[in-house]
């Protein structure tokens, strides 16, 4: 087992698409190089700082990421969380396989979902994302990530061999708050450990069960990927709102993604 990586306290220029034509033989030293590049990153190599801060100054070059977001992003070593034959590709916006027919979400999706967590009332006024619940630990990753941002966490996935990939994942970086794993039906969400200030889903159903809502606490906010009739999957917001003692949900729906199926079950 690798040693555990520990977090700090605190959380273009390329040829013109003229000058490759003109110079064909450039452009084959060119992808050679990018090919040599993608196989063996710069820098000091994967457990550098460097290399999760350049991902994280991408994301933040587009000026929509919550910064507590993007300061726990470059904490925690995402190649750690792939096959070793991904690694490369770690640091890339991009979604990979992890097996199982599953795959790790792409930083920018993990960073806006988790924005909009962070964009509650409730998270605003805690300045965290509270008590946690997760739908789909997946490799771990995103776990990691909420460890940093919330006060306490619970992850649950059907599968159990990404449940166990998880665990181990999660075994080799050091966290202030070590996830609450849980091998179980995310669908029915886990109220031994709620309610919960925040939930976010990893797999997208038809509709929003109602355990989750049951277990979301007054002001808090929910994240997940949902059937919007014809128009596929979006990215819904649910928060719960107490008015005069009595509860009410308000939705919301944003942009178009595309997640696995959320399913019943474990196996």
């Amino acid at each position: 087992m690798s040693t555990p990586k520990r977090f700090p306290a605190s959380l273009k220029s390329a040829a013109s698409p003229q000058r490759e034509l003109l110079m064909p033989q450039r452009h084959l030293r060119q992808a050679t190089a990018d090919a040599a590049r993608l196989a063996r990153p710069s820098g000091t190599g994967l457990d550098s700082g460097a290399v999760r801060e350049r991902m994280v100054g991408r994301l933040r070059a587009e000026g929509r990421f919550d910064e507590r977001v993007l300061a726990a992003m470059a904490a925690v070593p995402r190649h750690e969380f792939v096959d070793s034959a991904l690694a490369a590709q770690a640091y890339e916006d991009t979604a990979l396989p992890i097996g199982h027919g599953q795959t790790i979400s792409k930083p920018s999706v993990v960073g806006h979902m988790l924005g909009l967590l962070f964009a509650g009332a409730g998270a605003r006024q805690r300045g965290s994302l509270g008590r946690a619940l997760e739908i789909g630990t997946g490799c771990g990753y995103q776990a990691a990530v909420i460890a940093l941002l919330a006060r306490q966490l619970t992850s649950i996935e059907r599968l159990q061999g990404l449940h166990d990939k998880a665990r181990a994942n999660l075994q080799r970086v050091a966290l202030p708050r070590a996830p609450r794993l849980v091998w179980g039906d995310g669908r029915v969400g886990h109220s031994a450990s709620g309610p919960f200030d925040s939930i976010i889903a990893a797999a997208g159903g038809e509709d929003i069960p109602q355990a989750w809502m049951d277990q979301l606490a007054p002001g808090g906010r929910l994240v997940a990927p949902t059937a919007a009739g014809g128009r596929g999957q979006v990215l819904v917001v649910l928060d719960h709102v107490v008015e005069a003692g009595v509860s009410r949900w308000i939705r919301s729906e944003h942009e178009a993604v595309l997640f696995v199926p959320l399913k019943s079950g474990v196996v």
